[in-house]
């Protein structure tokens, strides 16, 4: 069941932006990093570049209804290319910029984009190659010039002359373009992006303007957002959360969109920038610790000494700090002192001294690693959320705010577990369809709006909150009948800044084995500091101390696993270090870094076999491919190891169906 649209609030993302321009004209909207200079433009200003972009775009023939694909970084050009494309009754198409060329050719065609925006020639290069892939497109627009000099332009333009046709052409298409604004709706499609394609081809997602409008407002609500945020655009474009965070919470709340020169130099500008509110998946603040400890280690004696007492004290009483809890007034002076010191130094240097409202989700983040940021007072949240929803699903409130939990849901959200353990939910977020897939749009979303997670989990009694387990799909059984959740072990294991991506098996099996791939960052500079030489990840990944390192991971993690009745029959027996890092580009992960279960137990069933078969080796050759897209091989030959389980008090059997 649907709302009923807010009649007194600006109907499409255009008309937020024109209210944006007369309300807060002259505050930023946009910072862009280029050349290792910040520049800046208005809301008014950036009002302006979008119009002329329009009217660039209706110069050239776009129609209403048409799809138009976005491809490139962060950047200004590309935010206002999706609203002017909104403003022409389009429908904006982001894509992975990352995305090799089969994976672009299928969302190009899918969709039917008459438009393509690249943001440079490697992004021109790679539509260009998918040639006859998508029949449709009629105009390759490009963000930077460089290397575009002695292509055939016939049907190519650069951005910035679409614009200066627009400008020249305004007379002409100004009533045009008016008519096609006033004429959006609240039901209008707004964008449209493509899932991950966990488990097969990506589906394109429909999102209408009151799906991204309503859950920008009600989200802004829950934290008190403004036009004074400052957020950093780093996060794919094609990424649903980076749609609503950088457009449709931008717009509604008129706050400043920061965008970074580069992926190279994304530290260095948060730290400039300082943002207010603040989003990361799980692996950027594992990458960031794993940063600081690795720091700490190479540090003199008495530097790590006090950081270590300070931390002590911080993991005490920081969160309760933060929460409002009670604290000693000595534990408070202590805890002052350490600021000064220690943790206000640590979250200048990360880019976190101005963080209001920070949130990870997409995986379980680690209990130690969430509560090391908490401890700083840096007030960071977990969400739970889709694509299908406009992102959020639940959120955790301040002051109710734990590592185990995903919180509770978001405003307007109605949640239900089913019978099965799934997670459904509704909400004015919720997805319209899936282009062009009726059969999936009606298996995923019910006549009554409800929505099928894919996920299991359960309600806390008591506080209410929602705790995922795993994927809905992934859940099963061991062969004796005990449950199979290996995401929840996968997790644990990743804990450890050693374990970069964990890959367990063991549903309708009599026990449970792992592929574990390790962090190069931490493991390198751990071989580095004991004098131990290696030549590449290979030789590293298979080097006998880092498997011993592995295995003590691996038996903390099952004495853990043992003490929870449910689950203690994913304890891992064996395990093997993987040759290579798992790869979206090699199809073994998606590009927001999802595991491809299915993928990877079909490329490496002979090292799944050698798991179960009692093998203590396994010899492998591995199609790989570089980052020139050419293709290569990789022959290794791989240690088995086996891994020490803990008993159980009674192990907890589920009852076939």
């Amino acid at each position: 069941m649907q709302n009923q649209p807010d009649r007194s609030g600006p109907p499409s993302i255009p008309a937020l932006l024109a209210r944006n321009a007369a309300t807060w004209g002259q505050r930023p909207a946009y910072r862009e990093k280029e050349f290792g200079i910040w520049q800046s433009w208005t809301w008014a200003q950036a009002a302006e570049e979008i119009r002329a972009l329009a009217l660039g775009f209706l110069h050239m023939g776009l129609a209403p209804g048409d799809h138009v694909a976005i491809i490139g970084r962060n950047r200004p050009a590309h935010y206002w290319s999706m609203v002017a494309v909104q403003m022409c009754g389009a429908v904006p198409v982001p894509l992975y910029q990352d995305a090799v060329v089969e994976e672009m050719a299928y969302v190009l065609g899918h969709c039917g984009a008459r438009f393509v925006v690249c943001g440079d020639q490697e992004q021109v290069d790679k539509v260009l190659e998918v040639g006859a892939g998508a029949p449709k497109i009629e105009q390759i627009i490009y963000t930077d010039k460089r290397g575009m000099r002695k292509y055939d332009h016939s049907a190519m333009n650069a951005l910035a002359d679409v614009q200066a046709e627009g400008r020249a052409a305004h007379q002409r298409h100004e009533e045009e373009l008016d008519r096609r604004i006033a004429a959006l709706g609240y039901d209008d499609t707004c964008v449209m992006l493509y899932t991950s394609g966990t488990t097969g081809k990506p589906k394109g997602v429909v999102l209408s303007n009151r799906n991204i409008i309503e859950t920008a407002r009600n989200t802004c609500a829950f934290d008190r957002l403004t036009e004074a945020e400052e957020v950093l655009a780093y996060l794919p474009m094609a990424w649903v959360g980076d749609f609503i965070f950088s457009i449709g919470q931008a717009y509604w709340a008129g706050f400043t969109v920061n965008c970074p020169e580069s992926a190279q130099t994304m530290m260095t500008d948060l730290r400039e920038i300082g943002p207010t509110y603040f989003f990361a998946p799980p692996r950027v603040f594992e990458g960031q610790l794993t940063s600081v400890m690795i720091r700490m280690e190479d540090a003199g004696r008495i530097k790590r000494g006090l950081f270590h007492h300070a931390m002590n004290l911080a993991r005490r009483i920081g969160p309760d700090l933060l929460d409002g809890k009670p604290v000693g007034m000595l534990d408070r002076l202590r805890y002052a002192l350490g600021d000064l010191l220690v943790y206000g130094p640590l979250k200048n240097t990360l880019g976190y001294s101005r963080i209001r409202v920070g949130y990870t989700a997409g995986e379980a983040i680690g209990p130690e690693i969430f509560d090391f940021y908490r401890s700083l007072g840096i007030n960071l949240k977990q969400l739970y959320g889709q694509t299908e929803a406009s992102v959020f699903i639940t959120q955790q409130p301040d002051g109710q705010v734990r590592s185990d939990t995903v919180g509770v849901p978001s405003p307007g959200v109605e949640l239900k577990i089913a019978d099965s353990g799934e997670v459904f939910y509704r909400s004015p977020g919720t997805f319209v369809e899936y282009f062009n897939n009726a059969e999936s749009t009606a298996s995923t979303k019910d006549a009554e709006g409800w929505v099928a997670t894919g996920d299991a989990g359960f309600f806390e009694e008591g506080s209410g909150h929602l705790r995922i387990i795993d994927r809905a799909k992934d859940v099963g059984r061991m062969a004796d009948g005990r449950m199979f959740a290996p995401k929840y072990v996968e997790n644990k294991l990743k804990f450890y800044p050693n374990i970069l991506e964990a890959v367990v098996f063991g549903a309708g099996r009599e026990m449970c084995t792992a592929f574990i791939n390790i962090d190069l960052t931490a493991v390198g500079n751990w071989a580095e500091r004991n004098n131990i030489a290696y030549a590449s990840y290979q030789e590293l990944a298979g080097h006998p101390q880092v498997y011993a390192a592995i295995r003590e991971h691996v038996e903390a993690v099952n004495e853990s696993v043992a003490a929870d009745p449910m689950l203690s029959g994913c304890q891992i027996h064996r395990f093997l270090v993987l040759h290579k890092e798992l790869d979206p580009d090699d199809g073994e992960m998606t590009r927001t870094r999802k595991v491809r279960r299915n993928i990877i137990a079909e490329k490496y069933a002979d090292l799944i076999a050698a798991l179960y078969d009692g093998s203590e080796q396994v010899s492998t050759r591995t199609e790989v491919t570089y980052e020139d897209g050419r293709k290569g091989e990789i022959r290794a030959t791989l240690r088995i190891e086996d891994a020490r389980t803990f008993p159980t008090a009674e192990p907890q059997r589920v009852a076939a169906e």
